[in-house]
């Protein structure tokens, strides 16, 4: 089974090396590829220095922020067309336990189309996170759960693993989405297609060194952008002119 690691990173400069390091010592057998946004704090020139001296590791440059979820679309088909098996999505952050990979490649194993690593589900946590992150993160799944219909407790969550069948089958290039809103669309997605979704708790742990990339916009995003799937999904008649909407409009209509 190959396995890729998609990597997004921004101003990482502080915690890639350490992460990447933690990850082969749990997983040596798996592939990475850092996928960094032009990071002005030189992120990427740590980057290829980390893929000079490891096969394993691999770079793409792009040339500006661009975002969370275009760094993943860019990963998956860049892995797509090197024909990995499996997908893992991480953050650069260490907020992502590399310890806990083996898990969830575990269950991507047993034939689960999507893994997510769970913060809300019994045996995951969070650790060192003030009380207002973790209601908007269960605020947004609930929300999420009820808009949208997804029996997932933990529809934020960025630790996860795609099977290469499950990208195969979605339309990567048409997910817009950022940030929360990309794992919640993400999620949807692999749902409406009739594929399996397994939870496996984990761990996750807020960042010692750097700077979150946490913004109120990509709170906005994902409300803006749940709210009107799940209108379309409740009241079927709207359905294309509200996504319509989204799809022409976007995150222009999200207030600044």
């Amino acid at each position: 089974m190959r396995t890729l690691v998609v990597v997004p990173t921004y101003d990482e400069a502080e915690n890639l090396a350490l992460v990447l390091a933690r990850l082969h010592a749990s997983q040596p057998e798996v592939d990475v590829l850092v996928v960094d946004d032009a990071s002005p704090d030189g992120t990427g020139r740590i980057a290829d220095e980390l893929a000079a001296a490891d096969k394993r590791v691999h770079v793409m440059h792009r040339h500006a922020k661009l975002g969370l979820g275009a760094a993943y679309r860019a990963g998956f088909a860049w892995g797509l067309v090197r024909e990995y098996d499996h997908f893992v999505e991480m953050d650069a952050d260490g907020s992502h336990l590399p310890e806990e990979l083996g898990r969830l490649l575990d269950a991507a194993s047993a034939g689960a189309d999507l893994v997510i690593g769970s913060r809300w589900i019994e045996g995951g946590s969070v650790v060192n996170w003030p009380w207002y992150r973790r209601f908007i993160s269960r605020a947004g799944t609930m929300y999420a759960r009820i808009m949208l219909g997804l029996p997932v407790h933990d529809s934020t969550a960025g630790y996860r693993v795609y099977a290469r069948h499950t990208l195969n089958r979605l339309d990567i290039a048409g997910v817009a989405s950022q940030g929360y809103c990309f794992q919640i669309d993400m999620t949807r997605r692999v749902r409406a297609a009739g594929m399996s979704i397994v939870e496996v708790p984990v761990t996750f742990v807020e960042r010692e060194r750097g700077r979150s990339k946490m913004s109120g916009h990509i709170v906005r995003e994902a409300l803006w952008r749940v709210t009107v799937w799940g209108f379309a999904r409740l009241v079927p008649g709207h359905r294309r002119r509200m996504e319509k909407t989204l799809e022409t409009q976007g995150s222009n209509l999200l207030p600044q």
